[in-house]
């Protein structure tokens, strides 16, 4: 065998995809393992042309959830163009169903099941010295012999220190970083059983060493990566792992590379956060599943949480102000009705993360969850990514609310373009569950047709919604936000109509340049209010206060540097 392909289909071309590097670095025979990456949006033909053109004489392909219809589309096209090429499935959507894929394709040899280290190295092996019949003997594959299907067990566990950092392996230049989202693991495993989610499977829990980690990392940082993702389940279960990372990282900070960790929140201790605050803002983003806070719901996916002890540390980390923090919720859990996900939702908002993402129960193939689904009354979709449609606590109209939902939670809070407005706003309702709700009617109304609104018509959007439920004073001072909101982000020459009186002030703004011509990446502007006193004290002091943007240096929320000219109180 002179070629086996592996073939991976990211859903976006930022990303990469760590399995394939992974595979390609634990073989002796490495030079022989070829890497060819798409998306899902790339066309099929044209994969399949790329493909063909490599000549492999044994190809392997990554699967998951966004990619599973593609493959299976893509391989009977295969056996057209390489008949007799025999094709090797892997990755979390063909682990736990190896039957639906050896032996039903003609073209596909069998399926690596669950970490592919260890398993693709045998298989190597047998390839590389003419051992072809040893394979089906070789743990953790299902495969096809004499025609019977023979599913081996899963007994090889992988060292993690084993191999040599994975994109080194595949020979990675400068280039080959730029313009893509690295993903890295230094643990694999979870010492937590979420009964939703697959890393809970693998008792396994194992780190790669510490020190090839941090020379792992050192790759990185020279290479001026913009985002390194950790893909490990709870990067600080090991104290002292996690510590030695993030003291490297900021002792090692080239002013340019940012690290994505999910870390449990209720584990920290006052030394992890004591780190984290003396980080450079933006160096770091953090990654909570709180996923529920109702107590019945947390036993029942075999979460362990201290609640308290987690808002605490989230409290604790947002003050030190230089950390994005991505807080997770899931609907469709068991005993979570829609009252339940409301509180569930106002607990989750009133601790302030950066993001606040609400996502949906997918009954993945291998999680105890999909198992359990008639004992709790969970109906899901037959297809990935198999999301549930609704459960026995919430109803089909309960979920579609919620996907409405989580569209206007995305467009006005996640986006973190309307931050003082949304948080004024959000203290004329009862929670700010009911905030968001309501505001998904409204924009259901006006957007009926399933269009999307323009950058000036979500702030047209969000200044009529506000103006059904705010007296004279306070939609003026709601609206000053809102001004502020959308020139901290942007130097804006069309502005929305709701704004269109204030081109005035934006003439008589001007006069405070001074003999300073402004260029396209600066601008002035009088405000009602003192925008910065509300954000930083939340106070609300009115008055002319005018203010300076410079858009060429900006904040690691991407928003403008400013400066206070002028306040009149």
């Amino acid at each position: 065998m002179n070629k086996f392909l592996l073939v991976a289909i990211n859903s976006k071309y930022i990303h990469s995809n760590l399995a394939v590097y992974c595979l390609k670095a634990a073989t002796a025979y490495s030079d022989k393992v070829y890497i060819r990456e798409f998306t899902i949006n790339n066309q099929l033909e044209d994969i399949l042309k790329n493909i063909y053109l490599e000549k492999p004489d044994v190809i392997g392909i990554s699967c998951y959830i966004w990619n599973i219809n593609y493959v299976k589309e893509l391989l009977p096209e295969l056996n057209k163009v390489l008949p007799g090429v025999k094709i090797w499935l892997g990755g979390p959507e063909v682990s736990y169903n190896t039957e639906e894929y050896a032996g039903r394709y003609e073209n596909v040899a069998g399926v690596i099941k669950g970490e592919g280290e260890a398993i693709f190295k045998e298989l190597m092996d047998c390839y590389m010295e003419d051992r072809e019949k040893d394979i089906p003997l070789i743990p953790g594959i299902t495969t096809v012999s004499d025609g019977k299907i023979i599913d081996n067990p899963c007994t090889l566990v992988y060292d993690m220190s084993d191999s040599v950092m994975p994109y080194y392996a595949a020979g990675y230049k400068e280039d080959d970083y730029k313009n893509k989202i690295i993903y890295y693991e230094s643990s694999r495993g979870c010492p937590f059983s979420c009964s939703y989610c697959l890393s809970s499977v693998d008792k396994h829990l194992r780190f790669r060493n510490t020190e090839l980690v941090l020379t792992d990392l050192k790759v990185f940082l020279d290479n001026k990566v913009a985002l390194v993702k950790f893909v490990d389940r709870t990067f600080n279960c090991n104290r002292e792992h996690s510590r030695k990372i993030l003291r490297f990282i900021r002792d090692n900070d080239n002013g340019i590379t940012s690290f994505h960790f999910e870390i449990a929140a209720d584990i920290l201790e006052e030394e992890d956060i004591r780190i984290m605050n003396s980080l450079r803002p933006g160096l770091i983003q953090l990654e909570i599943g709180v996923q529920s806070t109702n107590q019945d719901t947390i036993k029942a996916i075999h979460r362990v949480m201290n609640l308290d002890k987690l808002r605490n540390n989230v409290t604790a980390i947002r003050k030190g102000r230089n950390i994005h923090m991505h807080l997770d919720l899931i609907a469709g859990l068991p005993y979570e009705d829609i009252n339940s996900f409301r509180k569930s939702f106002n607990d989750i908002y009133d601790m302030k993360p950066d993001n606040l993402q609400l996502g949906f129960l997918k009954l993945l193939h291998g999680s105890l969850m999909r198992e359990e689904k008639d004992k709790y009354g969970i109906v899901a979709r037959d297809i990935p990514p198999y999301e549930v449609i609704y459960t026995k606590y919430l109803s089909y109209d309960d979920i579609l609310k919620l996907k409405q939902v989580e569209k206007v939670l995305d467009m006005y809070y996640n986006s973190n373009m309307f931050v003082l407005s949304v948080r004024y706003l959000s203290g004329s309702f009862d929670d700010s569950f009911a905030m968001y709700e309501m505001l998904s009617e409204c924009f259901e109304r006006r957007y009926s047709d399933g269009s999307l609104p323009s950058r000036n018509g979500k702030f047209e959007l969000l200044y009529d919604f506000a103006g059904d439920y705010l007296n004279e004073h306070d939609m003026m001072v709601f609206g000053e936000m809102l001004r502020f909101d959308m020139y901290l982000r942007d130097n804006v020459k069309s502005l929305p109509e709701c704004f269109a009186f204030n081109k005035d002030e934006s003439l008589r703004a001007k006069k405070y340049s001074g003999e300073h011509k402004l260029t396209k990446a600066e601008h002035i502007e009088i405000f009602k209010i003192n925008p910065v006193e509300y954000r930083d004290n939340g106070n609300v002091v009115c008055g002319d206060t005018v203010i300076y943007f410079d858009y060429l240096i900006r904040d690691y929320d991407n928003n403008a540097t400013i400066k206070i000219l002028e306040e009149t109180k």
